[in-house]
């Protein structure tokens, strides 16, 4: 069992029609018939979204976003049209809120890897393979991979947990065109966030994008891009192979949630407790520092 430990009422807003509360975004349709994206502070973790949020959560990926669009915009479009607010919507969507167009989803998440970490990890210890690609022995836990592969997984409803599957799996699904386009255009996007993120001291170790197309069939990158929530940042100047990497992302969060100190049993059916103050306080410090070394503005 998992989900929402306590599910938010969405906003009632004149000339909005909410049409889905996802575990971090609340999604709205306006009389154009465009998407409106409200960014919450939601944080979610081992498929549960936790009773606690962390401030500034929702602005600062929104904002990291709209930054990582502009940088890979000759590489792919991006489906948002503005960040006005609607009118009539509560104060505190302002600098959270992207307004977008609406794309026709492709049901597969779109994952890059330059570095093995978390469910490759795992897959890759059980046969030197992640999704299909055969990898060289001797890889451990946060080493860089020869050269970076696109590991798909298939997307999953809230509380439930995406599953890694081969290239040739999502050539059947979507389409052997589709699949090639997803493949390169997510390792082209993932290459040069690579090196911008490495220029500022950050290690990409990998990433998730999602994409659709318009109603012209063009491939579109939509959701949001390269953030804490989507992407694996490590401090370039900490990493060191064979063990788990100081992190950028909700790591600390999970950290906590299977330490003694929580008292949460994860196999169990119960859900997770509210996130102490300082595990709060230190999460959210995370981000802002993610977003300051990427951007060089100060949050």
């Amino acid at each position: 069992m998992s989900g929402f430990v306590d599910k938010p009422e969405p906003a009632e807003v004149p000339g909005l029609v909410h049409l889905h509360t996802g575990k971090v975004r609340d999604l709205y349709q306006n009389e154009a018939g465009e998407l409106v994206m409200v960014a919450s502070d939601r944080m979610s973790a081992f498929d549960w979204v936790l009773p606690t949020g962390i401030p500034d959560k929702g602005r600062i990926l929104t904002a990291l976003s709209l930054w990582w669009f502009d940088r890979i915009a000759d590489l792919v479009p991006h489906h948002v049209i503005s960040t006005d607010v609607p009118e009539g919507a509560p104060a505190d969507w302002e600098g959270r809120t992207t307004v977008c167009r609406r794309l026709d989803m492709i049901p597969v998440e779109a994952v890059a890897r330059g570095y093995l970490a978390g469910s490759g990890l795992v897959e890759y210890r059980e046969g030197r393979t992640v999704c299909g690609v055969t990898l060289p022995e001797g890889l451990v836990d946060g080493s860089e991979l020869p050269a970076p592969i696109f590991t798909p997984a298939t997307k999953a409803e809230v509380g439930e947990h995406d599953e890694n599957v081969t290239y040739e799996e999502v050539a059947r699904q979507v389409g052997p065109d589709t699949a090639a386009r997803l493949r390169q255009t997510s390792l082209a996007v993932y290459g040069r966030a690579r090196d911008i993120a490495r220029d500022r001291g950050i290690i990409l170790a990998d990433t998730k994008f999602e994409f659709g197309h318009d109603d012209q069939g063009h491939l579109v990158i939509g959701d949001e891009v390269l953030t804490p929530d989507s992407s694996r940042f490590w401090p370039v100047e900490q990493w060191e192979p064979g063990r788990p990497q100081p992190s950028y992302d909700k790591q600390f969060v999970r950290d906590w949630l299977t330490s003694p100190e929580s008292g949460w049993d994860r196999a169990s059916e119960q859900p997770p407790p509210p996130l102490p103050q300082h595990v709060v306080e230190a999460t959210r410090a995370k981000y802002i520092e993610a977003y300051e070394r990427l951007t060089g503005s100060a949050w």
